[in-house]
């Protein structure tokens, strides 16, 4: 009897694995691993140009801050003109950009300015590829957490496998080489993409036409009228500032210098590690209050920059950054589903535009002044403030009701009335 009622409750689970959340997958997935690729074959090639680690930061630059500065506009465009074809046109005019960058590789040494243009280029077309993730989820999956837990699964997998599968690529060829395969990651998404049946080409009904200063403008008062997303945007901004960047910047450093290279990968695949398990988790895993477990999850992230501290072994660091993984993966679960179930997806596209950009905006300050402010007071203070940081901001959390009431739902096709 109890065989048959779990096989029953089992076989009325909604089917995850349709052909259109493969097709996503797939499409997801190779977008990720070419973004994780290009650093290394960026750096690399960028070096054997002869700009040096200068050249390497303008380029790294060039990549991340057209991503930061448009991400509100992409998700404008793509509640305005279709979340699937806005990630087509994105992956479309990302092939294109970085086969030129290829190209030019291959035919000698291209200015640096050069490749500044086309660098900038890509990640512009990041920034418009990245709000159509949140909008086709709810689209293509009827359980909008799992879908997002095996996404995340996905992610944490590609940004250990891609760095190394660059760094083994061009241990037997060029970084032109590396760069021109690394630019068919985007013709593989893009191709998945375009075999979507069940995402519309087209944008979601919308009353009425509109300007799109009226369209940013909505998407603001969305944002703004509820104060559960909101608020743990400006938790995340000073947990950004004062957690992640310094843990990142110093915590990275200190594992190179005092560990070496060997463990410095370690202790990454750890992280990767931690990550994917705490994906699984959130497929099983399923609160009724999301953000509050999700905001308890937070602590674990502690025992990241806490290991590096107290200069413990080079694996018991490594199994800290597994625990801070965990965390951090079942948090992001947990919250991409709130916001992909709560928000209308008439404009999903642009709610999440803005909560992206305002959970980044504080990371590389925090990096940047990481450095400086440990010449001055140490790196263990600034790794045990750090740390502190978790725990801050599950405190913070908690302590908002909008928060810590925000209750797991279905999604939502109507607009909602969720501004508390």
């Amino acid at each position: 009897m109890t065989r048959d009622l779990q096989a029953k409750e089992t076989s009325s689970d909604p089917p995850l694995w349709t052909a259109d959340f493969r097709l996503f997958f797939t499409a997801r997935t190779t977008s990720l691993l070419g973004d994780s690729m290009l650093p290394v074959a960026i750096t690399a090639a960028v070096i054997q140009a002869g700009y040096g680690a200068s050249g390497v930061g303008y380029a790294l630059a060039a990549l991340v801050a057209p991503f930061a500065a448009l991400i509100i506009f992409g998700g404008v465009m793509s509640d305005r003109f279709g979340a699937r074809r806005l990630m087509v046109v994105s992956d479309t005019a990302r092939l294109c950009s970085q086969g030129v960058l290829a190209l030019l590789f291959l035919l000698g040494t291209p200015q640096l300015g050069q490749i500044l243009v086309l660098l900038a280029l890509i990640g512009a077309g990041g920034a418009i590829f990245q709000p159509g993730v949140a909008s086709i989820t709810p689209l293509i999956a009827q359980d909008v957490q799992k879908a997002n837990a095996t996404l995340r699964i996905s992610e944490s997998v590609s940004v250990v496998i891609g760095p190394s599968l660059a760094g083994l690529l061009l241990a037997v060829s060029s970084p032109a080489v590396v760069v021109a395969l690394d630019a068919l990651t985007y013709a593989a998404s893009g191709a998945c993409l375009l075999l979507l049946r069940s995402v519309p080409m087209g944008p979601a009904e919308r009353d009425g036409e509109s300007s799109f200063r009226a369209d940013l403008v909505e998407g603001w008062r969305e944002f703004r009228a509820r104060t559960w997303l909101w608020s743990v945007i400006v938790v995340f901004m000073l947990w950004q500032l004062a957690g992640a960047g310094p843990a990142m910047t110093l915590g990275n450093s200190a594992l190179v210098t005092d560990y070496g290279a060997s463990a410095f990968g370690l202790v990454m695949s750890s992280l990767g590690a931690g990550s994917v398990l705490g994906g699984l988790v959130a497929i099983r895993l399923r609160p009724r209050y999301p953000l509050r477990a999700g905001a308890l999850s937070m602590v674990l992230w502690a025992f990241m920059p806490l290991g590096v501290a107290l200069a413990l072994p080079a694996p018991l660091i490594a199994g800290c950054y597994g625990v801070s993984g965990v965390g951090m993966a079942f948090w992001i679960v947990m919250f991409h589903t709130s916001v992909q179930t709560h928000i209308p997806q008439n404009v999903l596209g642009r709610v999440h535009a803005y909560d992206a950009a305002g959970s980044l905006v504080m990371k590389p300050v925090g990096q940047a002044v990481a450095g400086p402010l440990a010449v001055v007071v140490g790196a263990v203070p600034l790794l045990s403030v750090s740390a502190s940081m978790a725990l801050v901001a599950c405190a913070l959390l908690l302590a908002i009701p909008a928060v810590r009431g925000l209750k797991s739902v279905e999604r939502q096709a109507a607009p909602s009335n969720d501004f508390e």
